[in-house]
């Protein structure tokens, strides 16, 4: 059984050292300007199940510098997937969206409805989870303080604050959650078809809803053989070839 151990974990080791050495060689590749050998470095590394924000960020790039817009805007959303509110990556992927022809204006979100989304996305669910056991751990402490304290004043402040934390944890437990409940509903995919008509049926002598061109965004909401039912941002809806799409949710 070691033996067995010792070979998985100098294969791990081997295949994670071969696959940095890829990364370094494919970035070499893209500073001199070779996007598509650089490319295929990058892709090779996916090849092997490896995947990290970095890697999508530089092979967006490539594509970028390319100007193939659907595969760039794929990449760059795959990188925002694994780090949701980086700066360069949401600056590059509005770069990048620049060059879509569809322009569809996004449904506001008014009111509390808003808030209360935006504080759900403001973390992972994993990261609200991490936050509501980090405050029970302040709410136990601020509790044994109140226990053993002799002084009212400083029993009151105690009790007081863990009160706090203990609602504060309950809050973040209930945005894990939800936040949860909301990744489970999104199946976002990115139109690659350089013109796909989207149809009112899942067939194709079905009436066009409406055109969609590469690089769009939309969301999947239920699949009949080869097609797949989208929603637009702007609440629009319709059926779309599966070859027509990429879904970003397949790591």
């Amino acid at each position: 059984m070691k033996h067995l151990l010792y070979i998985l974990f100098f294969f791990i080791g081997n295949l994670v050292a071969q696959n940095q050495s890829t990364f370094e060689q494919a970035n070499a590749l893209y500073t001199e300007g070779k996007f598509e050998d650089a490319i295929t470095k990058y892709q090779s590394i996916l090849d092997t199940k490896q995947h990290s924000a970095e890697l999508y960020y530089n092979l967006a790039n490539a594509h970028y510098k390319l100007n193939n817009i659907a595969p760039s805007i794929y990449y760059y959303e795959k990188a925002l997937q694994l780090k949701p509110n980086d700066s360069e990556i949401l600056n590059n992927i509005a770069y990048a969206k620049n060059m879509t022809v569809d322009a569809i204006q996004e449904v506001p979100q008014l009111g509390l409805s808003r808030i209360f989304n935006k504080l759900t996305n403001a973390f992972a669910y994993d990261d609200w989870a991490k936050i509501s056991i980090a405050f029970i751990v302040i709410f136990v402490l601020l509790f044994l303080v109140y226990y053993f304290m002799d002084s009212t004043s400083q029993k009151r402040a105690a009790f007081s604050g863990s009160i706090v934390f203990l609602f504060l944890s309950l809050i973040s437990l209930g945005l894990a959650f939800q936040k949860q409940s909301l990744d489970n509903k999104d199946n976002p995919a990115i139109v690659f078809a350089q013109k796909s008509e989207v149809k009112t049926e899942p067939n194709s002598s079905g009436s066009e809803a409406f055109v969609l061109h590469e690089g769009t965004k939309v969301q999947v909401l239920d699949t009949i053989n080869d097609w797949k039912k989208i929603k637009l941002a702007d609440g629009k809806t319709g059926w779309i070839m599966s070859n027509d799409i990429k879904l970003l949710n397949n790591f």
